[in-house]
């Protein structure tokens, strides 16, 4: 099947971003969110990126403007009527993304894959609501996505391998390297990385070092661009929370409980950057 619509569902960052790079890869990308304003916020993130490009050189004027010209605007999920696939890049929450892929699969064309951009929800439940589980796919971008070029590309159950091999070829056009995963809580990133950033939690909730000594000694020690907490505060500790929630449930095994503190901190609306507060301070 050859890709030439190419439907984003959810503008956020990530939305946003995976909107960008399907741009400038060619395709006729459709952004759609529920109110005008995400949108319309969603395509100002995408021109500013660009504009970033033109002043460092790597893109001119005229190609900014073209790929701009690829990119639609959607508050109304009918507009998936002619997609030829879809990701949707919701929140991070089993019950708004199964409706949405319900509904995508009562309007979509019989041909349409459906990707989610799930950082660690099971694909085979997602894929389970539709009527098409073969043609359901986890493509998990990186964030920043214009800059990150990791995809796990994630196979359901009844993912078939023709799906699979259009995500790993679209994956690739859009610049990105595609990882093949199984089907697990949290696929291989987050699996990884959130007991790492839950360990560093639970070393400032002991009291074994304060914030700042824990990121210092992962930047300096263990080369990482970035200390744990920080990341976790740019993540979001609900989102942390939450995926540290689909381990240990999906798991059953102790070494994934969350920390306490990570609890405290969310429920206290101390979610990080986008809130002002977190482990750090951002007002």
């Amino acid at each position: 099947m050859n890709v030439q619509k190419f439907m984003v569902i959810g503008a956020g960052q990530m939305g946003s971003g995976i909107a960008q790079v399907a741009a400038q890869a060619g395709l006729q990308v459709v952004l759609h969110d529920v109110k005008p304003e995400f949108t319309q916020r969603g395509l100002q993130t995408i021109a500013k990126n660009l504009s970033r490009n033109v002043e460092k050189g790597k893109l001119s004027e005229a190609e900014k403007q073209a790929v701009l010209d690829r990119i639609a605007l959607s508050n109304d999920l009918g507009n998936a009527h002619d997609v030829d696939f879809v990701v949707e890049a919701v929140t991070e929450n089993m019950a708004v993304k199964t409706e949405i892929f319900k509904q995508l699969d009562d309007i979509c064309p019989a041909h349409t894959v459906l990707a989610s951009n799930t950082s660690s929800l099971p694909i085979t439940e997602i894929a389970a609501v539709t009527k098409r589980p073969a043609q359901v796919i986890g493509m998990h971008f990186m964030n920043p996505v214009p800059v990150m070029k990791l995809v796990e590309v994630i196979r359901g159950l009844q993912t078939s391998d023709e799906v699979y091999n259009l995500v790993d070829d679209l994956a690739k056009q859009m610049g990105k390297v595609p990882v093949s995963v199984n089907d697990f809580p949290g696929f291989i990133s987050n699996r990884v990385l959130m007991p790492m950033i839950n360990e560093a939690i639970y070393c400032v909730y002991e009291g074994v070092a304060t914030p700042e000594a824990v990121d210092e000694i992962m930047k300096l020690g263990m080369n990482h661009p970035m200390g744990p907490l920080t990341l976790a505060d740019f993540i979001g500790l609900d989102t942390c929370l939450y995926i540290m929630e689909v381990l240990h449930e999906g798991f059953g095994d102790s070494k994934y409980r969350p920390c306490p503190l990570l609890r405290k901190y969310v429920k206290a609306g101390w979610l990080g950057k986008k809130s002002g507060r977190g482990f750090y301070s951002y007002e």
